[in-house]
């Protein structure tokens, strides 16, 4: 939970300050609206997600479900570019505002001052220092500031509730400021649903609530297919959570509203991004604001914790299993590095301004809750469960408002998602075709038929046709097999396998080969399954040469058609060219050509 909350209840660092400035003195209003959808609409949609995708995948792999194939893969790599711009921007933007609490405390060094920008990459690299270090160290470092940051607010809060309750009069004036801009309460009430939208970064820490589950340990009776105990623990995380920050928000925006004039909210105000710094300036004097905002800085340093964890679980669980990212994309050093370079450049581009990043992480945040709200909707549907289909649907149809709302108003964070989703998207393209000619099998296994047929072929010199997977008639491997061995000089007494590959999703990319054997009257066929013709063929050929000892001939006939055409073919749907394709991994895969299987063209 702490882990998830370095990024949840770090925004009370700023949450505060940014209702009071989109709401005025209706933001105590317009927080409740916020803790009403945070309760009855985001932590629903969460609970339901974390018990479908309980290894920590979170909504993304529910709605990679629904949509398969190519679609899938493209949507679910703009939802990574979303959820990218989610977690980088809560490592940029969290860590600048905790560089702005440091250079704003009144014991800061003169030499810090203007230099929020150096500060914040230092506590960028500190954080991925920590990362580097290792997982654990994380966590516990994560323990400790929630546990300080929540206790120095709640101070800061008994002390705001304390200074209001003697001295009614402050009640008194802000009630009478909302009814004199306002008017009537249902005029108030409807400014405060306008206004949601922009206090929609108080939703920011479900995401990783689910992303972090991985780390939850569950029953000893728990199995992969039925965690239950994980699942428990992770709804207990998320409303555990979601009602701590509800209560300290509704608090906070309250005597935030009611004991800091609304100029100084304003930017270059004392309280801008700071409110409750503010207040423990205020209040409690120096020496204890300056301990909140050692607090405060290392809690919002932190916050990218949880982001990287979520980047961490999220990028290996896709990119590489689509081919979409090299290999070493899967351990973590390589990719924190990565994180931290991008999460530089971000800082640098927007000048380590809190204000600036606000619409990119908003927009991250929502479009992930709506993807979330959606994907349990269409979950409901289809179990047939009417009333929660029904209940889902009018929280998605909310966050769906909400983030159109968002994108209007500050088409800005629509912008930088764009550029995420770009980047992710040429880059796993890219990498996609680089990694086109590996072999792409995870395993290679065969039924008792079909390796009864390797076995007595072994006993000479293998000799395997590819033959197209829809012709299947008996006529036609007759006159497969007299083709091939008068245009191969194949003797009438050496025995033909052929191989068949039916590709069922060329979107996957590296799958597990389970080879079957069928005999249709004289002729012996081998078939498997697959994402890819000739890595396939690639694959087994050298699994045959492993596990018998005898180099494999395989024969092909050429691909009629544009060769380049045939080549785009074969990257996007998984066939075409197969004879020189399946050349080029062999050639790659074994550089030894005496023990390369041998691949005839006619």
């Amino acid at each position: 939970m702490c882990l998830t909350g370095v990024d949840y209840f770090s925004t009370l660092g700023y949450q505060p300050g940014i209702a009071a400035l989109a709401a005025g003195v209706l933001s105590p209003l317009a927080t409740l609206v916020l803790v009403a959808l945070t309760l009855l609409g985001a932590l629903p949609v969460y609970r339901r997600v974390a018990a479908e995708s309980p290894r920590g995948a979170g909504s993304i792999a529910m709605l990679a479900r629904l949509l398969p194939r190519w679609g899938g893969k493209i949507f679910v790599l703009v939802l990574l570019g979303f959820a990218a711009t989610d977690f980088i921007i809560t490592m940029t933007l969290s860590a600048a505002d905790g560089a702005a609490h440091l250079v704003e405390n009144p014991f800061a060094p003169e030499a810090l001052q203007g230099r929020n920008l150096l500060v914040t990459l230092v506590l960028l690299g500190l954080l991925a220092a920590v990362f580097l270090k290792g997982f654990a160290e994380a966590i516990g470092i994560a323990v400790a500031l929630v546990g300080v940051y929540l206790a120095l607010n709640l101070v800061v809060m008994v002390a705001g509730l304390w200074h209001v309750a003697t001295a009614p009069s402050l009640v008194t004036d802000w009630t009478s400021a909302m009814t004199t801009q306002h008017g009537s309460p249902w005029m108030m009430i409807a400014i405060s649903l306008l206004v949601f939208p922009k206090l929609a970064l108080g939703l920011s820490g479900f995401e990783t609530g689910v992303a972090v589950m991985p780390q939850i340990n569950g029953d000893p009776s728990d199995t992969d297919s039925a965690p239950r105990g994980r699942i428990r623990g992770a709804r207990h995380l998320l409303t555990t959570s979601a009602l701590i920050m509800s209560a300290f928000l509704v608090v906070s925006s309250f005597i935030t509203t009611v004991l800091i004039p609304a100029n100084e909210f304003e930017a270059g105000g004392a309280a801008n991004g700071r409110a409750l710094a503010y207040l423990a300036h205020e209040y409690l004097g120096n020496v204890f604001g300056t301990v909140y905002d050692v607090s405060t800085i290392a809690i919002l340093w932190f916050a990218g914790a949880s982001a990287m964890a979520g980047l961490l679980n999220l990028v290996p669980r896709y990119l590489p299993r689509f081919g979409m990212a090299p290999d070493w994309a899967r351990a973590v050093r390589p990719l924190v590095l990565v994180f931290a370079a991008v999460a530089f450049g971000i800082t640098w581009y927007f000048d380590a301004s809190v204000d600036a990043q606000g619409a990119a992480y908003a927009t991250g945040v929502l479009v992930l809750i709506t993807s979330a709200a959606v994907a349990v909707t269409i979950s409901a549907h289809r179990r047939g469960q009417r009333r929660k289909s029904v209940g889902f649907g009018v929280v998605a149809a909310i966050f769906l408002y909400t983030t159109v709302a968002n994108v209007f108003e500050r088409p800005e964070g629509v912008q930088v998602a764009t550029l995420f989703i770009l980047a992710i998207l040429l880059v796993s393209f890219a990498s996609r075709f680089q990694r086109a000619f590996e072999l792409r099998a995870e395993s290679v296994s065969y039924d008792a038929t079909a390796w009864q047929f390797v076995e007595e072929a072994a006993r000479g010199t293998i000799h395997i046709v590819a033959h197209d997977a829809r012709e299947r008639d008996s006529a036609e491997y007759r006159r497969k097999a007299a083709e091939q061995r008068r245009e191969s000089h194949l003797p009438e007494d050496q025995p033909i396998l052929f191989l068949e590959v039916n590709v069922r999703d060329s979107s996957e990319f590296a799958t597990k080969l389970r080879v079957h054997g069928r005999q249709r009257d004289e002729h012996r066929i081998l078939w498997v399954n697959s994402a890819v013709i000739p890595n396939s063929i690639a694959a087994i050929l050298l699994d045959i040469r492993d596990r018998t000892g005898s180099v494999p001939h395989v024969y092909f006939e050429w691909t009629e058609g544009d060769p380049i055409a045939n080549l785009l073919r074969f990257l996007f749907i998984g066939q075409g060219e197969e004879a020189p394709v399946t050349r080029e991994v062999l050639r790659r895969a074994e550089p030894d050509p005496s023990r390369r299987p041998h691949v005839h063209v006619g």
